[in-house]
């Protein structure tokens, strides 16, 4: 284990901002986590194809200016900034003046227009789109664009919202603004602590592995969410250690509640709190260091998903989050009801808006729950329209060619409802089956429940109680422990294996009321699925 970096020591120099000590790097992210191709690159890219008209449609406004001012620098040209605060103004100088009454877009596009300009130049609007429903201030424009496709000028529109009018997206490029990798993360984790030491002093202690984990955690927030996460979880105690990766993970979800169709599942501390699914655990325990590019310099592909199958209650769901507790990564859970929608192409749109933003937030398990469900007759003869089908081909082709880091964990109860084509190999990585808990597993669940109930698992006679739920799922054991809690609340005594036994004996479980289903479900399973226990 790395040792921690006290920042009793850490006051900040000027290389990383921090006295002392410096913060550990991390290990280089593989080659699959980095962009082909930076912003920057890209912006002066459609600038060298002569786009006269790029458009930029995002919430960092500040660093899309940054980028522009940058461009405009390197090239050597002038840039002019236009906003309905304040009208038109020199884009490279911070205090310049703005021209006079240039404030309406109208007023704004015409100056542009008029105005002189060498080639090369870039004229920047922010929010115009919300203006272009007025006639005069959209001929004035198309008029500008029209001067500047003849002049070798560029306008780049800024705004927060996707709404140009069709005439003047059909002439934009789009410039889409990508999500920090993890060194520009790294970057503003430095740059937010050692703006905040300068403050008011802060002590760091955290390890090379928990600077990693909380750099891959906050993958998939903009940049100014993930200064204001640090910000966040410092400003309480002026801490940064490694208690702190439990924060970043609540920011990352209160962002993540934001978008409909992903939930966050909050995840157990540790495996110990995860009883059975020996072989689960041990798969993963195996392959929790190939994320790195030194398994992949190796010859190991990144994993990319598995499929569980089992007995209702047996514990599917408990494997996901078994999944991104070991590997440390957020789950994230598909609202797959959520992407039907009656309008013809809606639901195909919202399934690939979803996936996409599972890419955004990666790395991360992403949970498909009851997937036989979500596509109920992409297996059989369709009955809606050929829309399960077509939903279905899109998840299928995207399981096969993203290279973003989502693993992807999908539950299923009714293997018959399954289309072939998810079973075949290279789909999942494995098909797990999740039996009903063997004996030594139903004493970890007893134990895991009572210790949640604030009970000491020593007081209690755990093999008696493994006993006497033999046959029952983890949910069942569960229940059967809540319920004689209840029986003892009630009764004004406190809780004993007495009432645990009986509880139990009162509720007979789902192996025995669908007897005939289970039995066929596992005689499927036996040679074609890898038991979870």
């Amino acid at each position: 284990m790395s040792p921690p970096v006290t920042l009793g020591q850490i006051r900040l120099n000027r290389r990383w901002g921090l006295k002392g000590a410096k913060l550990p790097l991390p290990n280089p992210a593989p080659a699959c986590y980095l962009r082909c191709m930076t912003d920057q690159q890209h912006l002066e890219q459609l600038l060298r194809a002569r786009h006269h008209c790029v458009s930029i449609v995002t919430d960092e406004e500040d660093y899309a200016l940054g980028l522009l001012r940058e461009t405009a620098l390197r090239v050597g040209t002038e840039m002019w900034i236009w906003a309905v605060i304040g009208g038109v103004r020199d884009g490279l100088i911070s205090d310049s003046r703005c021209v006079a009454e240039t404030e309406h877009p109208a007023a704004g596009l015409y100056y542009l227009t008029e105005r002189p300009l060498n080639a090369g130049a870039i004229a920047v609007t922010l929010d115009l789109a919300g203006h272009l429903a007025d006639e005069r201030t959209l001929r004035i424009l198309r008029d500008l664009l029209a001067r500047y496709r003849s002049k070798n000028c560029h306008l780049v529109m800024v705004d927060h919202r996707d709404n140009l009018p069709p005439v003047i997206a059909a002439e934009a490029a789009r410039l889409e603004i990508s999500l920090p990798d993890e060194r520009e993360l790294d970057r503003i984790i430095r740059d937010t602590l050692r703006r905040m030491d300068r403050q008011e002093r802060i002590t760091v202690e955290i390890t090379r592995r928990s600077l990693q984990t909380i750099i891959r955690n906050l993958r998939g927030l903009t940049r100014r969410q993930a200064e204001r996460v640090i910000v966040d979880v410092v400003a309480d105690d002026r801490r940064f250690d490694d208690d702190d990766i439990n924060h970043v993970l609540a920011a990352k979800r209160r962002a993540l509640h934001q978008h409909s169709l992903l939930e966050y599942i909050e995840l157990p501390v540790s495996l110990d709190e995860i009883g059975g699914l020996r072989r689960l655990k041990s798969w993963l325990a195996q392959r929790a260091d190939v994320f790195t590019g030194e398994a992949g310099k190796f010859g190991i592909p990144v994993p990319r998903g598995v499929l569980m199958l089992g007995v209702q209650g047996a514990g599917k769901s408990l494997c996901a989050k078994a999944i991104a507790t070991a590997w440390q990564r957020p789950l994230l859970r598909m609202d797959v009801g959520a992407l039907y929608d009656r309008y013809v192409g809606e639901s195909e749109k919202r399934l690939r808006d979803a996936l996409a933003q599972a890419e955004r937030m990666a790395p991360i398990v992403l949970w498909i729950d009851e997937i036989e469900k979500a596509f109920a007759s992409a297996a059989s003869r369709s009955t809606d329209g050929g829309l399960s089908q077509r939903m279905f081909g899109t998840l299928l082709t995207w399981m096969q060619e993203h290279q973003a880091p989502v693993f992807l964990v999908a539950t299923a109860n009714d293997i018959e409802a399954l289309p072939p084509e998810l079973l075949r190999k290279g789909r999942f990585d494995e098909i797990f089956f999740v039996d009903l808990p063997g004996r030594q597993a139903r004493e970890q669940i007893a134990a895991i429940h009572l210790r949640k109930r604030h009970r000491d698992p020593s007081g209690f006679d755990l093999p008696a109680i493994a006993l006497a739920a033999d046959g029952y799922s983890g949910a069942e054991i569960e229940q059967g422990i809540i319920s004689a809690l209840h029986d003892a609340y009630a009764a004004k005594t406190d809780l004993t294996t007495d009432r645990i036994l009986q509880a139990l004996g009162n509720s007979p479980p789902l192996s025995v009321t669908m007897a005939e289903c289970v039995a066929a479900l596992r005689e499927w399973a036996e040679h074609r699925c890898v038991p979870a226990e």
